[in-house]
């Protein structure tokens, strides 16, 4: 309903500005000493491709580092994905997995990129999809955060108030994508003898 999503816009806001202020970097944040689990549930480990010895923080820029590894985010209605049209794949920025397609793309109104699928999703079977959802309640109630199965990269949130056919609207931050255009599939030209 436009009430409910009114209050979780103004909390969403608050939050985000609280969580930017308290961001802020002065000099490089050092790499904190502890992993956090990909899930909360007993038994699971993480994805990651990725071992514990990458720099993240030299491979990304200040802004993609504390939204895709400190699970920040980006200003609303300011990525450079929001008002992307162009036809292609958008991928994670720290190791390039295919996370969703130019196609699942539409405008949520909300100030971040939407998409109603990810990639590899097949009626609802996200299992050969490039993304895991894990339950976050840092928004101050239930939600659902989406990250990369790959290397874990926090992506943004996903919720069930999509347009049809899914219902889903995955809210992602525009710095923790990136675009390849879709190559044009025109004909090799024949060779002249």
């Amino acid at each position: 309903t436009a009430a409910n999503m009114s209050r979780f816009v103004s909390r969403l806001l608050v939050v985000v500005s609280h969580h930017a202020t308290a961001r802020a970097v002065v000099s490089p944040r050092r790499i904190p000493l502890f992993i956090r689990p990909v899930s909360t549930s007993q038994g699971l480990q993480s994805l990651t491709r990725y071992d514990e010895t990458t720099d993240w923080q030299k491979k990304l820029t200040p802004e993609q580092y504390v939204v895709t590894r400190e699970k920040g985010t980006e200003v609303p209605f300011s990525g450079i994905y929001l008002n992307h049209y162009e036809v292609g794949m958008y991928h994670c920025v720290c190791c390039e997995a295919p996370l969703f397609s130019s196609e699942a793309k539409y405008d949520s109104g909300t100030g971040w990129p939407a998409f109603k699928e990810a990639h590899g999703t097949w009626e609802r079977d996200e299992s050969h999809a490039s993304v895991i959802r894990r339950p976050d309640n840092s928004l101050g109630s239930a939600g659902t955060e989406v990250l990369c199965k790959n290397c874990d990269s926090h992506l943004g949130h996903v919720f069930d108030d999509g347009p049809d056919p899914t219902g889903q609207r995955f809210c992602i931050n525009s710095v923790a994508l990136t675009f390849k255009p879709r190559e044009n599939n025109k004909p090799e030209k024949p060779e002249e003898n």
